[in-house]
């Protein structure tokens, strides 16, 4: 159940998120690059953009930093430029969505306050309602829709299949966050902290002096919250294993139909 105050939220988030990105200054020369490589239905990448990626809003770093979104995850692809995601169809429907969104409105503000309001019902079980967030934003819907029902969508898709499986290293699970071409691997919800650590402007914000965002953690303390913190890409069995895979099950259900 969504209560009022959850949507009183999301609806500041959305107008804070519009109202910063006109008065803060533009200091692209010496942004710190925020890469989020993520899947729609996991649920730790629906956390992470619901209550962590917003403090780049509302502690004045959106001045430092330059963040895009990679709605892919570990979806795999198959023949003839067709892919399956690891939650189900559902998760590719909005995987492809939000990759529509990002190319339709490339404006930060705007396709990250629709992704914002998307994840939130993912993340309270409400995926189904997604479409009520183009009301609640204003924004058209018909420019989504033919999107991720034509071949645009698609192609949207697998440019962000070839950027994720180009990352050295290679991503191992979502969320996958990478600061300045370096992942954070479990330490990914600690991210203000690298963000600070690796501008190099004259201007840094307030909220990287503080001490809370200017500690790194311990390997002790990434290891206790990284437990269950993320969704693991699936392991792919190679031929050759399938076969003997397949031969010992046929085989055992031979034995148990000799016995029989």
């Amino acid at each position: 159940m969504v209560s009022s105050s959850s949507n009183t939220f999301s609806l500041s988030l959305i107008l804070f998120i519009s109202f910063f990105s006109l008065f803060s200054p533009s200091q692209s020369h010496s942004k710190v690059s925020l890469e989020l490589y993520y899947e729609s239905l996991c649920p730790y990448s629906a956390n992470f953009i619901v209550n962590y990626l917003p403090k780049i809003f509302k502690h004045d770093l959106l001045s430092i930093v330059d963040l895009k979104l990679v709605p892919w995850g570990n979806a795999k692809l198959r023949g003839n430029s067709t892919f399956d995601c690891q939650h189900g169809p559902y998760e590719c429907l909005l995987n492809t969505v939000e990759a529509c969104a990002i190319d339709i409105w490339p404006q930060l503000e705007r396709h990250f306050s629709f992704i914002y309001c998307v994840e939130d019902l993912a993340y309270q079980g409400k995926r189904t309602e997604w479409e009520s967030c183009f009301e609640k934003l204003g924004l058209d819907s018909k420019l989504v829709n033919d999107c991720y029902r034509s071949e645009r969508g698609n192609e949207l898709e697998l440019k962000y299949a070839d950027e994720t499986n180009a990352l050295q290293p290679p991503h191992k699970y979502v969320p996958w966050v990478v600061v300045d071409g370096e992942p954070l691997y479990e330490d990914y919800e600690n991210f203000l902290t690298y963000i600070c650590k690796a501008y190099q402007g004259t201007d840094a914000p307030k909220s990287c002096t503080q001490a809370s965002y200017i500690r790194v953690s311990t390997v002790r303390e990434v290891e206790a919250k990284a437990k269950h913190s993320f969704c693991v890409m699936e392991r792919v069995m190679p031929t050759w294993e399938k076969i003997r895979s397949t031969v010992a099950s046929w085989m055992s259900q031979m034995n148990f139909l000799g016995e029989v």
